[in-house]
């Protein structure tokens, strides 16, 4: 089936850079001053929001697919926990993101870091949902 080989790999690529994020590449950041801290998020914010995106839209509806052929509940729960990064990014996270992104890393303010570390945390709801769906997506494709 090569809807939900493909969807498994989308859903792998999320999760795998969702986990780079929240294990590598914020706490990392969050050991830079405030400025610096926002101004090397907001490149990487664009630039993972367009991919990681991307990956979600495509596994999601790669995994409906396989369901469809398959009538296999994994590939259905895998879309689910995958497309809700969609919702989750827009309803939770997005009113962060908003902020940072209207502040001058030239002119930090004291709330840079309560936001940052915010950011963090809600991230690691989609490092998780892409994580459970990537799981599940696997235990489909072997049974």
């Amino acid at each position: 089936m090569v809807a939900g080989g493909l969807a498994l790999v989308a859903a792998a690529f999320f999760a795998g850079a969702a986990l780079y994020v929240s294990l590598a590449e914020h706490p990392a950041r969050l050991t830079l001053p405030d400025g610096a801290a926002l101004a090397q998020w907001k490149p990487s914010y664009e630039r993972g929001a367009a991919m990681q995106g991307t990956l979600a839209m495509a596994g999601s509806i790669l995994a409906l697919i396989a369901w469809l052929s398959s009538d296999h509940a994994l590939w259905l729960i895998g879309a689910i926990l995958l497309f809700a990064n969609w919702p989750v990014t827009m309803l939770v996270i997005m009113p962060v993101n908003r902020a940072l992104k209207a502040i001058d890393p030239e002119q930090p303010i004291p709330e840079i870091r309560s936001l940052l570390d915010r950011w963090g945390r809600l991230h690691a709801v989609r490092t998780l949902l892409g994580l459970a769906s990537a799981a599940l997506m696997a235990a489909a494709s072997l049974g």
